[in-house]
């Protein structure tokens, strides 16, 4: 093999060696540090893209997630009212059934009955989560919209869209109370299930008595309104208990939306990691070795540049 003093081919060759050694090296470090094997368009353009993609749709899933722990929470709470509410009611039937046997203190019935009534009051207007009550008006309408986003998808085209479900449609036909302006007030005409005057009896559960109705006439006619009044009680329990199961199976199918949604999350962003995440046993290993070439390379590069020190000794220098 022939030696120049103007071209060393050894020497360049292991530059070249080292140099593509260097860039393995760069790259694997950059993985370790990193995490990811595409960490940019210039690594993989399309697996990039497509991660890029899939953790905007993983966000928005963060998103859906958190308006279905919200609407939970919102139907959770106006379940809860609900239930309560059915208690009282039942207690209220009770009284008004006492009313109905001779020497009955009907005055003190009626306080129990006003401190229900302000129970069932409070239960209604405290059945709020984040602003949100499905079971008062405050403008005076007999029902309450509150949209719940229930998914997120992207179609084959790139295009994305949401789903969303009106828990006015799938909890009550009827808010409990129609306005809190009014409540508890003899002469208010309301249009909820708790404030609606019944035309048999002449009041709402919300103001309902019974001492006017035994001052009212003989004891046929008192024993009839009290009748009245307790089914009126019993209609009021019944479109509850249809209220609350209705709110009880929307709960359930938000839990479980919000199940699934948050598995799809999972399984979206196990999909990222798969595209784009480093095989750090893998990345550990091959720094090693590249390491290794590293520095037979630089001893590789050492021994090609002693090549010129000895042509200098064949002339005594």
């Amino acid at each position: 093999m022939s030696s120049s003093i103007l071209t060393n081919t050894s020497a360049m060759n292991s530059v070249s060696s080292l140099a593509a050694t260097q860039s393995q090296l760069a790259s694997t470090q950059n993985q370790i540090s990193t995490g990811l094997a595409v960490s940019s368009a210039a690594d993989n353009a399309s697996y990039w893209s497509i991660a890029t993609s899939m953790r905007s749709d993983v966000g928005a899933l963060s998103s859906v997630s958190d308006s279905l722990n919200l609407g939970v929470s919102v139907v959770s709470t106006a379940l809860q009212a609900v239930s309560s509410s059915i208690g009282v009611l039942s207690q209220m039937k009770n009284l008004v059934v006492s009313a109905q046997t001779a020497g009955q203190d009907t005055s003190t019935i009626d306080t129990q009955l006003q401190q229900l009534q302000t129970q069932l009051r409070t239960f209604s207007n405290s059945a709020s989560f984040n602003g949100v009550n499905l079971l008062t008006s405050t403008s005076g309408a007999t029902t309450n919209t509150y949209n719940v986003v229930t998914s997120f998808s992207r179609s084959v085209a790139g295009q994305t869209s949401t789903d969303s479900v009106g828990l006015t449609d799938i909890s009550l036909t009827q808010a409990l109370y129609s306005s809190n302006a009014d409540q508890g007030a003899t002469n208010y005409t309301g249009a909820g299930i708790l404030d609606k005057v019944n035309t048999s009896t002449g009041y709402s559960i919300d103001n309902l008595i019974t001492s006017s109705v035994t001052a009212s006439g003989s004891d046929t006619t008192t024993t009839t309104l009290l009748t009245d009044e307790q089914n009126q009680i019993e209609a009021a329990i019944s479109s509850l208990t249809t209220a609350a199961g209705i709110l009880g199976s929307t709960q359930s199918n938000l839990t479980a939306q919000g199940t699934f949604t948050q598995t799809l999350s999972n399984s979206l962003t196990s999909g990222v990691g798969s595209l784009v995440d480093a095989d750090m046993n893998q990345a550990s290993t091959r720094l090693n070795a590249l390491q290794t070439q590293q520095q037979l390379g630089i001893q590789s590069l050492s021994i090609a540049n002693q090549n010129s020190q000895m042509i200098l000794k064949l002339f005594g220098l």
